[in-house]
């Protein structure tokens, strides 16, 4: 039989969280355990910081799934890019480093991915057919992309570049932008407009879902915003990650293609073990 909890680690650029999820449910079983990312976030440094909110975390047990979410793109384990940690994890076998390091087998994955998966499982996306574009606004804009409740990895929609201005979305419209240049929610909001206008002629997704510790002030921007597609704020906040990488840690066979979801009319609680 599956396991029905799991260990879900999220590494960012600040802190490093982890907690003990009901997979079943979606919600944590512990506290949220936290630690400061290492200055610098070089691969021993993170490792330990690891091994720390899990000695904290009290769980030791290697029968219990471990998921690890990462601010970086990962293929094949791997991580292929950098975002507010160390370059030393470009083309960094980080997977296998972990997995030595903690001596136990671990799933590996994007961070925003991970949020989606959180939800797409439990939260906003649940059941939803189609393309859902979930973004996460904070220092930069993460995206997950989501058709019919299955993951497709790695997408980088922070990163679409503003024709003639030389700087990427992210740069232009993430949260951190607009405490950079002190706006206010309604000129942040004409910044998402571009955004979203954007990112909805490429897709023509079905929902946009959106993420971040900003989410929770959802109702002072969300309803300025004027597009075809519906956009909701995401409801997992501050512990997608830690839930999304848990509920991928059952995720063995196929790292870099992680099934979200079994098909959508199938029973929610078989996807989750």
């Amino acid at each position: 039989m599956a396991s029905k909890t799991a260990v879900g680690v999220d590494i960012g650029g600040t802190g490093i969280k982890a907690g003990l999820v009901d997979l079943e449910k979606g919600v944590l079983l512990s506290d949220r355990i936290k630690v400061s990312t290492p200055e610098g976030a070089e691969p021993p440094d993170v490792l330990a910081a690891v091994k720390e909110v899990l000695g904290k975390l009290d769980v030791t047990d290697a029968d219990i799934p471990l998921g690890v979410a990462f601010p970086a793109i990962v293929k094949s384990g791997r991580t292929l890019s950098a975002a507010n940690v160390s370059q030393k994890w470009i083309g960094f076998e980080a997977e296998k480093f972990f997995e030595d390091g903690l001596g136990r087998d671990i799933h590996f994955a994007n961070d925003a991915d991970v949020a989606g998966i959180a939800e797409v499982r439990y939260g906003a996306a649940k059941g939803q057919a189609g393309l859902t574009i979930l973004t996460t606004l904070g220092t930069g804009i993460g995206s997950a992309l989501l058709y019919n409740g299955v993951l497709v990895p790695n997408s980088e929609l922070g990163h679409v570049q503003r024709a003639k201005h030389g700087k990427d979305a992210e740069a232009f419209a993430a949260y951190s932008a607009m405490e950079r240049d002190e706006l206010s929610w309604e000129q942040w909001a004409e910044r998402l407009q571009w955004y979203y206008s954007y990112i909805e002629f490429l897709f023509s997704p079905d929902l946009f879902v959106v993420g971040g510790g900003v989410s929770k002030h959802a109702d002072q921007f969300l309803h300025l915003l004027d597009l075809r597609t519906p956009i909701v704020p995401a409801v997992h906040r501050n512990n997608a990650g830690i839930i999304g990488a848990a509920a991928l840690a059952l995720v063995t066979d196929a790292p870099e293609l992680a099934q979200a979801e079994t098909p959508l009319e199938a029973e929610p609680d078989s996807a989750a073990g």
